[in-house]
């Protein structure tokens, strides 16, 4: 466990013997000799197909036909094979092939013959060795196909003979009764979570299942109550499991009203605080900041989240998300949302970012200064990188990081990637003067090795037509002269269609996509317009534009910024 501190390794021991623990149990219970305790009859019908608000690509039946198959960014030729027979691009490509999401693209089609197609493929899976191997057999894989099996039913068996429906509601039921065991080994977080979900809909959908659906939703609840914290974020402080989860759990909610059942009370309620939540962390473009793994917003899918959500929206809007570990300024045009919390637990780890009081701000309807974000499917080779302070607008003291990136084998195979670790702790407070509002932020990383704390405070006048910041660096106490100088910078990178030039008096000018203009201004460091990278964008990693001020750290330090309108 080479990189981990003693007590970090503790950690790492206590995570292993409880993932452990937690798969010889389900290893138990799923065995031949108890599985009747989760068995019912085999399906003879569904007693709803569930609604799907993941929006579809119809096109995707074309592209099957003519001889491919795209998944997870990544195009694969088929020629008239099947996609289980072949090999596969990557780990992404094939979790998102034996998950079955994508039997909704050929439910919108409304090709001919489309339902022909899917039933073929599941068929073809049925009957593959590869379907009882390795990615195949994962909770949580498992968990996706059944509610795409569940939800894309009416196109799947609409034609089936009964043989065919036979073979099809076997394997549904088979992969239920046994998911029914074996969701408690899924790693923790979000894919332990997408296992139960689907249990869940297997005993609420499934006609003769309704007898196990109260032991089930109580573990749902109580795993919701566990994961969701009380201002309404993910334990992981990944605003996209949020959007995830509620894809699936608004139209459990309906099936639940449909089966004239209650919904459990634990379960509505943290739905409540989730839509909070992604209300809270929204920029004025509508898009969700990008913190700790989360990269472009998946507009579509968010905008069906909140109108279908909106009824449960009954509680007065977020102020504060202090579990979660953000903070959000708003006056007039101006949205800010900073980063202001530590990474989360180790085994939670697996996708934070370190990017302590860094921050994003948009003016209006536009992005203007933007976190570079996580990359997707096909820019993974830049993770490491986009996890890295300097891909954030945070202050950077030498080449560290705020975080520790740690590329441990134990450890990511309990959090399915390397884990981000704490280096310091942050704390943050809100003043509220007569004109202007500051969110004040402190970090003290830095503190054990070098006796300096990193405090940065934003101030943003009432009306929105001023945002100022200030990065110091300070002892706890008296003032620190340091053996030697180090470099440091303060970076604000710029969303891609922001423009960026230098104006007179060494001011900058910022345009945006609405064509108005803001000017940035510093002193303390010496000013730079840098290239950068937006790995965020949906197709590959864009180039962009940063602001960098660079300075040298001798002891206290101070960095000023301010930004304002254009004249």
């Amino acid at each position: 466990m080479a990189g981990l501190t003693i007590k970090h390794r503790a950690r790492v021991m206590r995570l292993a013997a409880s993932q452990a623990g937690r798969e010889s149990v389900a290893g138990i219970l799923g065995s031949r000799l108890l599985r009747w305790r989760y068995g019912a009859p085999a399906a003879e019908a569904l007693a709803m197909v569930p609604q799907q608000l993941r929006p579809a690509d119809p096109s995707f039946a074309d592209e099957i036909a003519g001889g491919s198959f795209g998944l997870s960014q990544s195009v694969t030729l088929i020629d008239g094979a099947s996609p289980f027979d072949i090999a596969t691009p990557g780990v992404a490509w094939e979790r998102e092939l034996h998950g079955f999401s994508w039997l909704r693209h050929l439910t919108a089609s409304g090709r001919e013959g489309a339902g022909e197609t899917a039933l073929n493929l599941v068929d073809d899976w049925i009957a593959s060795p590869r379907s009882r191997e390795a990615i195949a057999v994962e909770p949580d894989v498992t968990g996706r196909r059944i509610i795409s099996w569940i939800a894309n039913a009416d196109t799947l068996l609409e034609n089936a003979d009964q043989a065919a429906f036979d073979r099809v509601a076997g394997s549904l039921v088979d992969q239920l009764v046994g998911l029914s065991s074996t969701w408690p080994s899924a790693r923790d977080g979000y894919p332990r979570l997408e296992a139960l979900i689907a249990v869940v809909y297997g005993h609420i959908c499934i006609i003769g299942h309704e007898r196990h659906l109260s032991r089930s939703e109580a573990s749902l609840a109580a795993e919701l109550t566990r994961q969701i914290m009380p201002d309404g974020g993910h334990v992981s402080r990944n605003t996209n499991v949020l959007l995830e989860l509620l894809l699936d759990l608004l139209p459990l909610r309906k099936c639940f009203q449909q089966r004239q059942r209650p919904v459990p009370v634990a379960i509505e309620a943290a739905m409540e605080r989730m839509l909070g939540m992604l209300c809270y962390m929204r920029l004025g473009d509508g898009a969700i900041a990008r913190f700790n793994g989360v990269g472009e917003t998946a507009m579509a899918e968010l905008s069906n989240v909140l109108a279908h959500g909106q009824p449960l929206a009954s509680s007065e809007a977020l102020k504060d998300a202090p579990q979660s570990g953000y903070a959000r300024l708003q006056r007039g045009r101006l949205v800010l949302i900073a980063d202001v919390g530590e990474p989360p637990p180790m085994g939670h780890a697996g996708q934070a970012h370190a990017g302590a009081l860094s921050f994003e701000l948009s003016a209006g309807a536009c992005a203007l200064m933007v976190n570079c974000g996580a990359p997707g499917p096909a820019g993974s080779i830049y993770a490491a990188a986009a996890r890295a302070t300097a891909s954030h607008n945070a202050f950077c003291f030498g080449d560290k990081s705020s975080a520790k990136l740690v590329q441990n084998e134990s450890l990511a195979r309990l959090g399915g990637t390397a884990q981000v670790v704490s280096i310091g702790h942050v704390s943050r407070r809100l003043e509220t003067r007569e004109n202007e509002s500051s969110l004040i932020a402190t970090f003290d990383g830095y503190l054990a090795e070098h006796g300096l704390v990193h405090s940065r405070r934003w101030t943003m006048a009432e009306d929105g037509c001023r945002l100022q910041g200030c990065d110091l660096l300070t002892g706890p106490g008296t003032a620190v002269r340091l053996a030697r100088d180090v470099p440091v910078a303060v970076r604000f990178h710029l969303h891609p269609d922001v423009k960026c030039e230098t104006g007179p008096d060494g001011v900058l000018l910022l345009g945006l996509r609405d064509g108005t203009q803001w000017t940035f201004a510093a002193a303390g460091g010496e000013i730079s317009i840098e290239p950068s990278i937006h790995f965020a964008d949906p197709t590959g990693p864009a180039r962009s534009l940063q602001i960098v001020l660079r300075g040298a750290c001798w002891g206290d330090t101070q960095i000023t910024w301010e930004l304002s309108p254009a004249q």
